[in-house]
């Protein structure tokens, strides 16, 4: 989620309309849901058309699923979520009993302006960022995020295929093997998911290092070539997959297939540290010293 700039306009926070139905879409959802699919629940909802839902940012990521963040991040604030960092999103009491019209929703919204703006100037001294007031509930500035995609990007589709393998090992897979092969349907590797000492799966999975959004027929071409071969198969891409292709991977009836964007993708890599290293900051607190002015 892309942290604005501390002089964006009211008027262009478009994702203030998203407030009122994300609060419906939890409560449709039994109070939580995984941002997957809290996001698609808004959706379903509001019965988004594809050329909505499809529209990216000019990172490649997803213009809508970034503005409902955005929407997650002010309910947070107003405390109508929970702060949890771990990939749930959840109502709290005040949340679950709360039913917001966009005039509510642009009130909390500009509420919270006012109280960014009035920390900043309180704290000019200590050139506080937008990312901070972000950090304090769970939204992440995603500078890194940035440079992590512009450095995949960058890479060739070989050692793209070679991340893909070492993050799918990193996850828990094993005998995870690059084919590399040309003419093999889009395979581009496969490994073994191993659930207990009795269950395993075989996994065949394609790389996609692009920043367009991966369409539905590219999803069946990849069913298609691994009909018989697994029991599940993965497409990792920097990109974004269109409404039509999320919708045929959770296909009724058909092979499962997991679709790792290019926002999941850095999701997984910085809880793996894959690529990422942590960095522990400290800012100074002011108001602990005025004590001792005295």
């Amino acid at each position: 989620m892309t942290i604005p700039s501390k002089d964006k306009k009211t008027k262009g926070a478009q994702f203030v309309q998203w407030f009122g139905p994300l609060l419906d879409a939890l409560r449709a959802l039994g109070g939580s849901a995984s941002v997957d699919e809290a996001t698609d629940k808004v959706a379903e909802l509001k019965k988004l058309p594809n050329h909505v839902l499809d529209e990216t940012l000019p990172s490649g990521s997803s213009r809508f699923r970034n503005q409902v963040a955005w929407a997650r991040f002010y309910l947070v604030r107003e405390g109508y979520l929970d702060s949890s960092k771990y990939g749930v999103w959840s109502l709290t009491e005040a949340g679950n009993n709360t039913h917001l019209t966009y005039e509510q929703a642009h009130a909390i919204f500009t509420k919270w302006v006012k109280v960014f703006q009035d920390k900043r100037r309180k704290k000019k001294a200590e050139e506080m960022e937008a990312e901070d007031v972000a950090e304090a509930t769970g939204a992440v500035s995603t500078d890194y995020r940035e440079a992590l995609h512009e450095v995949l990007m960058s890479l060739p589709p070989a050692g793209f295929e070679r991340l893909s393998q070492r993050l799918l090992r990193e996850a828990g897979f094993t005998q995870v093997t690059v084919t590399g092969q040309s003419g093999d349907g889009g395979i581009d590797g496969y490994g073994v998911l191993q659930i207990n000492p009795l269950v395993s799966f075989k996994v065949l999975f394609q790389c996609k290092r692009y920043a367009k959004s991966v369409s539905p027929s590219q999803v069946r071409d990849f069913r298609g070539a691994m009909s018989g071969r697994a029991d599940k198969g993965i497409i990792i891409t920097t990109g974004t997959f269109t409404s039509e292709a999320r919708k045929e991977a959770a296909r009724d009836g058909a092979p499962p297939i997991e679709l790792i964007d290019g926002e999941k993708l850095a999701d997984m890599m910085e809880r793996l540290e894959l690529g990422l290293r942590p960095v522990q900051a400290f800012e100074l607190n002011y108001a602990f010293f005025s004590d001792f002015r005295k």
